[in-house]
């Protein structure tokens, strides 16, 4: 999957505004943000941003803008990530985020920084950069969110957007920048337990409502017969072969733990045995009245191995659950309409 580099952090001026606009904090340990509102022409500048700069797996960005009323996140605004090369060494998006909304608030718009947006491509947004992107936001902000779209999803008539957090416990975890196995099990942090989605509620002005009930009324009736059909895409097999590749990760993740295991256990055994003939070695020397020999660090004769990363494996895990919830979606789709068939044919029989 083609990625790009991780998202800027907003400045520090965003992140007071945003304080300023919280009527209540969250309890220690509790989600800051139960609900996020937004506005529907955020989603379609969302689509459109995808619609002109994003090809195949390429991954659009850009800026959540809005405010905080309570324990609702009320997304008003948005505006992408400009599309640069390497090339492009003096751009810098921290400032162009600034300007951007500088300028909002000179025409009266909401310009308070909420979080940020993402495409994602069948569901692969689980990844380290994602993770590092959003501690750093919402170290800054406490209520920003990441918005996630999947535009293969809408391609197919079912709009994809979900709003994802870090849970508490991973902020923590991510705060110490200690990602070990111990300090991991100690934290009590699994796949399961890293993000946490926040519902999401579209919403429109009345004026907005009222028109598109007339076009509804003036449009003609479109052919949704292609709902209908029982052939499956390209879609299932594809989320599959993704799913197969981080199968492989995980497995060679397991082999490396395993090869960890094996050195940190065949290295216990040789600090014994050192012990064992250093403990001989001086009753020798105390049955010929020899002083015993000095103690000796241990861990400068046998360096521990390091542990392999654990968060990655957590990473591949947390997205080994993704495609496996986008496949048992799909595959529900496909089973309804199968057995809505076998139903309509045993009728007509």
């Amino acid at each position: 999957m083609a990625s790009r580099k991780e998202t800027p952090a907003p400045g520090a001026g965003a992140s007071s505004s945003a304080a300023v606009k919280a009527k209540a904090k969250a309890a220690p340990g509790d989600s800051a943000v139960k609900q996020v509102q937004i506005d529907g022409v955020v989603v379609l500048k969302i689509i459109k941003h995808y619609q002109e700069e994003g090809q195949g797996n390429e991954v659009v960005q850009g800026v959540l803008l809005g405010l905080v009323v309570e324990d609702r996140l009320e997304i008003t605004n948005c505006f992408p990530f400009p599309q640069h090369t390497e090339d492009d060494a003096d751009f810098d998006e921290v400032q162009y985020q600034m300007e951007m909304m500088r300028s909002l608030r000179h025409v009266n718009i909401d310009h308070l920084h909420v979080g940020w947006y993402q495409s994602t491509y069948y569901g692969s947004f689980v990844t380290r950069a994602l993770l590092d992107s959003q501690f750093s936001y919402q170290h800054a902000i406490e209520e920003s969110v990441v918005l996630i779209y999947d535009p293969i999803k809408t391609a197919h008539g079912y709009l994809s957007l979900k709003a994802y957090r870090l849970t508490p416990k991973l902020m923590e975890v991510c705060k110490e920048k200690d990602f070990s196995p111990e300090a991991l099990k100690k934290a009590n942090i699994a796949f399961e337990n890293m993000f946490e989605e926040v519902p999401i509620i579209i919403k429109n002005s009345y004026l907005i409502n009222v028109l598109l009930w007339e076009l509804e009324k003036k449009s003609g009736v479109a052919d949704r017969h292609e709902l209908l059909s029982l052939a499956s895409n390209n879609h299932l097999g594809k989320s599959l072969q993704l799913l197969m590749d981080r199968v492989d990760e995980m497995s060679q993740d397991i082999v490396k733990y395993n090869t960890y295991l094996r050195n940190t256990s065949k290295q216990q055994q040789q600090k014994h045995q050192y012990q064992q003939r250093r403990q001989q070695e001086n009753l020798q020397r105390q049955s010929r009245g020899e002083p015993p020999l000095p103690e000796e660090d241990m861990n400068k004769l046998f360096k521990p191995p390091q542990p392999p990363p654990r968060m990655d494996s957590l990473l591949i895990a947390g997205q080994i659950n993704t495609y496996s919830q986008n496949i048992k979606e799909f595959t529900a789709q496909n089973l309804g309409k199968l057995f809505m068939a076998q139903a309509l044919q045993e009728h007509n029989n």
